[in-house]
């Protein structure tokens, strides 16, 4: 998962999270995550594990490719 910018990841979270008008600090405590989990993507390049990404997918009802930049369609194909 380095190739995957963990910017480019939280910034994908934030606007899942706006346009769903979910607050990240609800998030986050929803899914058990540290509260600057976030911030922490942003600043120092940290990628949760991958059943994070997973879960917060779930949570945002849309792929984890969607999360990590590999499609511009957030829809899950079943």
């Amino acid at each position: 998962m380095s190739d995957y910018k963990s910017v480019f990841v939280a910034n994908r979270i934030k606007e899942l999270l706006k346009s769903q008008k979910i607050s990240a600090s609800k998030m986050l405590v929803d899914c058990d995550m540290n509260k600057n989990a976030l911030y922490t993507m942003q600043s120092s390049g940290y990628l949760p594990r991958l059943e994070s990404v997973a879960q917060i997918a779930d949570y945002l009802d849309c792929s984890v490719d969607y999360l990590l930049g590999r499609t511009d369609n957030p829809e899950i194909n079943r």
